[in-house]
């Protein structure tokens, strides 16, 4: 079993009896109903913002939450939940921290725009522009979708007990490198080239380039086969196939 029900991150700042009745309750109902029932492994979808802010460090499955917002709060709950099942039952339960996740919409009515390379390159192929919400520092690790698929198959496949896994491209950019990144793919799609604006300035400080360690995940083989580049690509393609 693979869960991957939670609110997002703006929707999970609501009412705690409400968030917690989607974030929350439903891993320990399942995990209570089918472990009972003979369930061999469970997968948990989690967060890497259950290890609060981060700068200048390789942060590796070793390192404490230390959750900042109610996204990641309920989310480590979620994860203390699968730690009480593998102590007294049978089931495995392996825990996926993911971190930031971009890619083409299976379904089409997938509400993954806000995703932020996905809402970079629809904003570049329908306004032609690049407005960014910050100046362009915040630090991000951008894995693509079928990244993660591919991960998630790597962990039913492996016969490991109950582990925690950062699944990560392990590449740390800023949001202006993605955009940069954006703006030089739409010149050589379309000829065209982008504005990128930014937010107001922050004062002046060294940017501390974190690092994700995923080398637990990629010691079941795993490793990317999605640059960003290929990813901001088929993101243009599925624009402009859906008239987007």
């Amino acid at each position: 079993m693979i869960h991957l029900v939670s609110l997002d991150h703006r929707r999970s700042n609501g009412f705690p009896h409400a968030v917690s009745a989607e974030n929350v309750t439903p891993v320990w109902s399942l995990l209570d109903i089918f472990s009972k029932k003979g369930l061999k492994k469970f997968i948990y979808f989690s967060t890497t913002q259950v290890y609060g802010n981060i700068q200048n460090e390789i942060i590796s499955e070793h390192r404490n939450p230390k959750t900042n917002n109610a996204y990641a709060l309920t989310h480590h709950v979620g994860e203390v939940i699968c730690e009480y099942y593998n102590r007294n039952y049978s089931v495995d339960c392996h825990v996926v921290r993911l971190s930031n996740n971009y890619g083409a919409p299976i379904l089409e009515k997938n509400n993954s725009w806000w995703l932020i390379v996905n809402d970079l390159c629809r904003m570049a192929f329908i306004h032609k522009e690049l407005v960014l919400t910050s100046d362009g520092s915040p630090i991000r690790d951008f894995i693509h979708g079928w990244d993660v698929c591919y991960g998630v198959q790597l962990i039913i496949e492996s016969s490991s007990k109950h582990g925690i896994f950062n699944l990560c491209s392990g590449i740390t950019l800023s949001i202006k490198e993605v955009a940069e990144k954006i703006k030089t793919v739409f010149y050589n799609r379309y000829g065209l080239e982008l504005i990128i604006s930014a937010g107001e300035q922050r004062p002046h400080f060294e940017i501390r380039k974190f690092v994700l360690d995923n080398s637990l995940i990629r010691s079941l083989g795993f490793e990317t086969k999605w640059s960003l580049e290929v990813g901001i690509n088929e993101l243009f393609d599925y624009l402009e196939q859906n008239n987007a």
